[in-house]
């Protein structure tokens, strides 16, 4: 029998999109048709249907979704030509990628090209910027941090915990670590060359996963009491697993799941970013609540 508390996301997913859906009617009756497009490169059959079950929400909000899958030879210029022509579409108000991209293919590169009032998964390197740089309220948040830290304080406030990020890569790890920093956390980066790290970790309160590799954090490496967001997702064996062992539940206070948890959130979360970027574009408010709405990130000292 677990005895963690699962922080599973559907029910935060469901308060945002019925805030998003609220908001894009609004937006409608001002003359604003909300428009998303997701590009990607020799998308497999998984991140296809993915990508489908994402357009239906998008329906059922009142949101466009456009897929475009640029195939499997597309090369970096094509991937970046279609980004860039994207952001210079004034009927549309959000672009994305969806990562990862097949191996060769520059990511960073391909993010820099998103117009970053466009940039609804947060990771260009203008909004990770004035992220890291304490000026959050004038961002597009990266959404999958932004996933991570509303899950973590479904259950427990941020500020002054002691907490570990694992991972320090651009799409989750570096953002997630400065708005950990702009909501007071104190925070611990480990990565491939932290020595002992069941040290490290076991002397945290919150511990947030985000490497993408299977069991990369063991349940002997965590304490009871904690708090694990697990924003890993792999697939092996052919079902879908995040980082954290899953023998963890035994441990721990409080785990997010995988399936169910992080990417569920992020899901719903990038909706919201959509509003915020029609803001940054039109001057429009949709008065949708934003991440900082939790946790707001404050002045550094």
């Amino acid at each position: 029998m677990p005895h963690a508390t699962i922080l599973e996301a559907g029910s935060l997913a469901t308060d945002i999109k019925k805030e998003v859906a609220a908001q894009v009617a609004r937006l409608r009756q001002a003359g604003v048709e909300p428009k998303m497009a997701v590009v990607a490169v020799a998308a497999t059959p998984a991140s296809l249907s993915y990508l489908e079950s994402q357009r239906r929400v998008a329906d059922k909000l009142g949101i466009a979704l456009e897929i475009t899958d640029l195939g499997n030879n597309a090369d970096q210029g094509r991937l970046e030509a279609e980004l860039r022509r994207l952001s210079a579409d004034s009927a549309v108000h959000g672009v994305m990628i969806q990562l990862p991209l097949p191996q060769g293919l520059d990511t960073e590169a391909a993010l820099d090209c998103i117009d970053p009032s466009k940039d609804v998964d947060g990771l260009t390197a203008a909004n990770c910027g004035l992220v890291a740089s304490n000026h959050e309220n004038e961002a597009i948040p990266a959404a999958t941090p932004q996933a991570c830290i509303m899950l973590a304080e479904s259950y427990v406030p941020l500020a002054g915990k002691q907490v570990a990020v694992v991972g320090r890569g651009r799409t989750v790890g570096r953002p997630l670590v400065s708005m950990l920093l702009n909501r007071h956390a104190t925070v611990t980066v480990c990565h491939s060359r932290t020595t002992n790290l069941a040290a490290v970790l076991k002397s945290c309160e919150v511990v947030m996963v985000a490497v993408g590799k299977p069991g990369v954090v063991s349940a002997a490496e965590l304490a009871a009491g904690q708090v694990v967001i697990d924003a890993g997702i792999s697939v092996m064996d052919g079902k879908v697993v995040g980082d954290v062992d899953p023998a963890a539940v035994e441990t721990v206070a409080a785990i997010s799941p995988v399936p169910g948890g992080v990417g569920t959130l992020t899901s719903a979360i990038i909706f919201r970013n959509l509003l915020r970027a029609i803001e940054l574009q039109s001057g429009l408010t949709a008065s949708c609540p934003r991440a900082t709405d939790s946790g707001k990130p404050g002045e550094p000292n």
